[in-house]
C-alpha cells in the first residue's frame, strides 16, 4: 500500500535515520517506538507528506487516503462542531453537489431524450456511490464518533472556536475517523482523552479495517490495538511482528546478545592487535601481519544499544500523619449555572492509593483541587487530618515556575541537599540532558515546563501527593521512573489519569466521578474496569445508568413516533404523486399491449391508414412512458433518500 524507499532525514547535521526502507500493507496495525528525539513524529510527517525526506521517496498506491493526527498545534475555527467533522467527508460532499446539479438539470423540460437518459444514468451512478459511502447516515456517524470521544449533544452546534486545546485534538481525531481513510497516522492520540473516550477509541480501532501507524506512550492502548512494532534504532528501522509488550521482551534479549557480541568482538580485536604488535617488525611474519591488519579493517563494529541505565529515584520519606489525611463533608461546588457537586462526602485515609476516573468535565480536576486546598467550594467542610502535608501537581502548576531560573536552579531550591549528579539524573529521567539542564524556564515549551514541575514533586517533602494527568508529556522510560517511585512512596496518593498501564501497579481504590456524584470501588484499576463492564451489561437500558445516558423505553417510543410522523409529512405528497404516476404508467402499458395485439393481426395489413395511426400512437406511448418512468425513478429515489434520513 505504501513503500518508503531509502528515506533519510537529518537535523543539525545528524541523521535521525538513513536509507530507511519500510512497507505498510493494507490492514497493518503498527506501533512506532524509539527513544525520545529518534524521529518518530518526523517519520509520520514524511509519510503524510507534511515534510519531504532529505533523500529517498514515498510511493503510495493510487487513490490511497491518509488521515494524519499531529501531536499539537491543532486549531479549528469558524464552523459548528458537527459541520467541522462532516467537512472531512469530502467525497460525499462532492457527490451530493453533483447529485443536486443533476436533479436541477433533469427538471429542465427542454432537454432532449438522449441528454435526459444520460443524466439519469449519471444520477444513478452518483447515488450508487453515495450508498457505498453510507452517505445517508453521515450525520448519525458524526454524532456517534463525537459522543464516543466525549462530546455531549449540546456541543454539536457549538462553534469550534469555543473548544480548548485538548478538545481541538479530539475534533481532529473525529475528522480522520469519520473520513474512512485507508491509513491512519496518529501521534500520541491518548494524551487528552479520559478513560471512557480511551476505551471507546480502543474499540473503534480494533474494528477499523484500514491500516494504522501510531506513536503512543500508552502501553495498554497500543497492546490492545496493534499487532506489529517498528523501532527506530541507531538511525535505522527494525520491524517486529508482535505487540509492544512482546517486542520489549525481545528487545531485552536482543540487547543482551548485542552486548555479548560486542564483548566477543572486543576480545577478537585485542587478540589481532596483540599479534600485530608482537610481530610487526619480524620479516618472517610480515605476510601474516598484513593479513591481520586487513582483517582488522574489515571488521564491522557491533553497535551497542543506546544506554538505558535504569534511574532509581525515590520520594523523600513521608512524614508521619494521622489515620485520616483529609475529609470532605457535604461539599457543594458550582461554576455559574453549572452545578458540579451537590453535597458529596469523601475521605482519604493514610496509605490510600486512589485513581480519579470519569469523563472530561465531570469534575475530576475540580475535586482534586478542592482536596489540595487550591480551589474554594460553595458549601460544606474540608477537614485536614493531623500533620497532612500535600504536594500537588497539575498542568497549570507549571506556569508558577520562576521563568528566570534555569532547570538546575529550580530543583536546587526544592532540595539543596542533592548533589549536581543526582539532580542531573532526575532531569535526565524527565528528558533533559546535556546543556539543556541550564536552559531558562522561560524558554521551555508547555510540555517541558510540565516535566520540570513533575521533577519538583519528586523532591518535595509530603505525605499526601496529588497528581493530575502526570504522564501526558512523558515517554515510556520517564513514565517508568515516576511509576516505580510512586509504588515505593509510603504516603497517600490521588492520581487523575486515564493511563491504565501506569495506574495498574499503584492504585488500590478507584473513584468514578460523573453526573455530580462519586462512586468508590475498593480495588485496583482492573477491578474497576471489570465492575464497570458488568454494570454496563446489566443496566444498558436503564435511563439512570451512571456510565451512559440513554433514553427510557417510553422516550424511545416517543422519539420513534415523532420520527414516523416527520417521515410521513416529508414523503406524503411525493408518495401521492408516485401513486398517480404508477396508475398513468399502468394505463399506458395496457394500451401499448392492446395496440400491439391489433398490429400483430394479419387482417390489419389491408387497412394501411389504421396501421399508420396505430404505429404513430405506439411511438407517442413509448415517449410518454419514457418521461413518466424517468419521473417515477427520480421520485422513488427522492422518497428513499428521505426515508433513510429518518432511519
Amino acid at each position: 500500500m505504501i513503500d518508503l524507499s531509502n528515506i533519510s532525514l537529518q537535523f543539525t547535521g545528524e541523521y535521525l535515520f538513513q536509507n530507511v526502507n519500510l512497507k505498510i500493507n493494507s490492514g497493518d496495525k503498527i506501533c512506532l517506538v524509539g527513544s525520545n528525539g529518534s524521529g518518530k513524529s518526523s517519520l509520520l510527517k514524511i509519510i503524510s507528506g507534511e515534510i519531504p525526506p532529505e533523500s529517498g521517496f514515498v510511493q503510495k498506491q493510487k487513490n490511497i487516503s491518509t488521515g494524519y493526527l499531529p501531536q499539537e498545534q491543532i486549531i479549528h475555527k469558524g464552523k459548528k462542531l458537527i459541520d467541522e467533522v462532516k467537512s472531512a467527508l469530502t467525497n460525499i460532499q462532492t457527490l451530493h453537489k453533483k447529485e443536486k446539479d443533476l436533479l436541477e438539470s433533469l427538471s429542465d423540460q427542454s432537454i432532449s431524450e438522449e441528454v435526459r437518459n444520460d443524466l439519469v444514468h449519471q444520477l444513478g451512478e452518483v447515488q450508487h456511490r453515495l450508498e457505498e459511502l453510507d452517505s445517508y447516515t453521515a450525520d448519525h456517524r458524526a454524532e456517534k464518533i463525537l459522543s464516543g470521544l466525549g462530546f455531549s449533544n449540546n456541543d454539536f452546534n457549538r462553534l469550534t472556536d469555543e473548544f480548548s486545546g485538548g478538545w481541538q485534538m479530539r475534533i481532529a481525531l473525529a475528522k480522520i475517523l469519520i473520513a474512512q481513510n485507508d491509513l491512519l497516522l496518529i501521534d500520541e492520540p491518548t494524551n487528552h482523552l479520559d478513560l471512557d473516550s480511551l476505551q471507546w477509541l480502543t474499540n473503534f480501532i480494533q474494528k477499523y479495517e484500514g491500516a494504522m501507524l501510531v506513536v503512543s506512550h500508552d502501553r495498554n492502548f497500543v497492546n490492545e490495538t496493534t499487532s506489529k512494532t517498528i523501532e527506530i534504532y541507531n538511525g535505522s528501522i527494525n520491524l517486529y511482528n508482535g505487540k509492544l509488550d512482546d517486542f520489549l521482551k525481545y528487545k531485552v534479549e536482543r540487547d543482551r546478545q548485542l552486548i555479548h557480541q560486542k564483548e566477543l568482538q572486543g576480545k577478537k580485536i585485542k587478540e589481532i592487535q596483540k599479534f600485530i604488535e608482537r610481530f610487526r617488525y619480524k620479516a618472517t611474519k610480515a605476510k601474516q601481519v598484513q593479513s591481520r591488519i586487513k582483517q582488522l579493517e574489515k571488521i564491522e563494529q557491533v553497535s551497542l544499544p543506546e544506554s538505558e541505565k535504569e534511574i532509581i529515584f525515590n520520594f523523600p520519606e513521608a512524614p508521619a500523619s494521622g489515620v485520616v489525611n483529609i475529609e470532605l463533608k457535604d461539599i457543594y461546588k458550582s461554576f455559574g449555572s453549572l452545578e458540579l457537586f451537590k453535597g458529596i462526602d469523601f475521605t482519604v485515609n493514610r496509605g490510600d492509593k486512589i485513581a480519579f476516573v470519569g469523563p472530561n468535565g465531570a469534575g475530576k480536576t475540580t475535586l482534586a483541587k478542592i482536596i489540595s486546598g487550591k480551589l474554594n467550594f460553595d458549601e460544606g467542610e474540608r477537614i485536614p487530618g493531623h500533620n497532612t502535608i500535600i504536594s500537588y501537581y497539575s498542568q497549570d502548576v507549571a506556569d508558577s515556575l520562576n521563568p528566570d531560573l534555569d532547570l538546575m536552579e529550580t530543583l536546587e531550591l526544592i532540595s539543596p541537599d542533592k548533589n549536581i549528579q543526582q539532580l542531573r539524573s532526575l532531569l535526565g529521567a524527565f528528558l533533559f540532558s546535556g546543556d539543556n539542564v541550564f536552559k531558562k524556564v522561560k524558554v521551555l515549551s508547555g510540555g517541558e515546563k510540565s516535566r520540570v514541575a513533575l521533577a519538583k514533586i519528586l523532591l518535595s517533602v509530603a505525605n499526601f501527593i496529588i497528581l493530575d494527568e502526570p504522564t501526558n508529556h512523558l515517554d515510556l522510560a520517564s513514565k517508568s521512573v515516576l511509576q516505580k517511585a510512586l509504588m515505593r512512596f509510603n504516603g497517600s496518593l490521588i492520581l487523575v489519569s486515564h493511563d491504565i498501564d501506569f495506574l495498574l501497579p499503584i492504585v488500590n481504590r478507584v473513584v468514578d466521578i460523573r453526573n455530580g456524584e462519586i462512586k468508590i470501588y475498593e480495588g485496583g484499576i482492573e477491578y474497576y474496569l471489570r465492575k464497570r463492564e458488568e454494570y454496563l451489561e446489566n443496566h444498558a437500558s436503564n435511563y439512570n445508568d451512571p456510565f451512559k445516558d440513554q433514553a427510557s423505553k417510553k422516550e424511545l417510543k416517543r422519539i420513534e413516533a415523532d420520527k414516523r410522523q416527520k417521515r410521513y409529512a416529508a414523503t406524503k405528497d411525493l408518495k401521492e404523486r408516485l401513486a398517480e404516476l404508477e396508475k398513468e404508467i399502468e394505463l399506458l402499458e395496457t394500451e401499448e399491449v392492446n395496440i400491439n395485439k391489433v398490429l400483430f393481426n394479419p387482417d390489419l395489413y389491408d387497412d394501411r391508414i389504421k396501421a399508420r395511426e396505430l404505429n404513430l400512437r405506439i411511438n407517442e406511448i413509448k415517449n410518454d412512458l419514457g418521461e413518466k418512468l424517468t419521473k417515477w425513478e427520480l421520485l422513488s429515489k427522492e422518497i428513499e433518500k428521505i426515508e433513510r434520513e429518518f432511519a
